[in-house]
């Protein structure tokens, strides 16, 4: 009994520690969690502050538009015509073994307006767009040139942060209003090789969506270049040292932006329409 009783004690007590081990790495993680949103809290505070006192940023600016996002129109117009397409193909062949042919045009563009164009440019930004802004700021870091930024009298939030972000916000809308056209004319493309659906019924169905459904995808990729934006500048000037960090600060921002996109896409789906 003894014997038992001893086995019985160390697994009870290996459980408790077990457990405890747990708790604390929960806690930990919690802790954790909450002082990133304190951080990423104050940063955002910070920027908006130093957006209104900071002159003189928007040559910057027009800068980081056309390295961030001309640069990305091509790679947007592709992935935009090409998703599109094949939605199209897929849609236009239920409808025409049903008679509705007619609302093709109409699908295609709601569909492209609302979800497609604003959600296909914000993950083509973030992965390329989200990932430069994060290792170029996490190289800054590492490299000490932030440090040389802050003994020149400059100040890095007004220097490095500001441009980006509102370059990103402000280009973002504008690639997905180019993808909202490429997307309606690749959904024509697949209406007029089928030979079933006549191009002036494609457009005119169109006709019958409201304007809201284009402002709001629009509204949707302002929102979404802030989030890349946002995240990919908070993460990269916190980059630890070394060629490791800078690749895990720019790992992270990409993943951070997806998510902030995926998850506040559903609740702007829900405002908006």
């Amino acid at each position: 009994m003894g014997i038992i009783g001893g086995v019985t004690w160390g697994i009870w007590g290996s459980s408790d520690i077990i457990m405890s081990s747990m708790v604390i790495s929960f806690g930990k993680g919690v802790i954790h969690s909450l002082e990133v949103v304190g951080e990423f809290t104050l940063f955002i505070a910070e920027l908006g502050k130093k957006t209104v006192t900071t002159r003189h940023f928007f040559d910057r600016a027009v800068t980081h538009i056309y390295e961030l996002g001309v640069r990305s129109v091509l790679m947007v117009m592709v992935t935009v015509f090409f998703v599109v397409l094949a939605f199209s193909v897929q849609v236009s062949s239920e409808f025409i073994k049903f008679g509705a042919g007619d609302l093709l045009g109409k699908v295609v563009a709601m569909a492209t307006w609302r979800e497609l164009s604003p959600l296909i440019t914000a993950v083509i930004l973030a992965g390329r767009v989200g990932a430069a802004i994060s290792a170029e700021l996490g190289a800054m870091k590492v490299s000490e040139q932030i440090d040389a930024i802050r003994s020149l009298s400059q100040d890095p939030m007004c220097y490095l942060i500001v441009p980006r972000v509102w370059a990103c916000t402000f280009i973002t809308p504008l690639l997905v209003a180019l993808g909202d056209v490429v997307g309606v004319l690749s959904g024509a493309l697949v209406a007029y090789t089928s030979g079933k659906i006549n191009l002036y019924t494609y457009f005119d169905s169109i006709q019958s969506l409201l304007i809201t459904d284009i402002t709001g995808g629009i509204a949707k990729g302002a929102v979404f270049g802030a989030i890349i934006a946002l995240f990919s500048c908070f993460i990269g000037i916190q980059a630890s040292a070394g060629a490791k960090g800078v690749g895990s600060a720019t790992t992270k921002a990409v993943v951070s932006s997806l998510l902030g996109i995926f998850i506040v896409n559903y609740f702007l789906s829900l405002v908006l329409y």
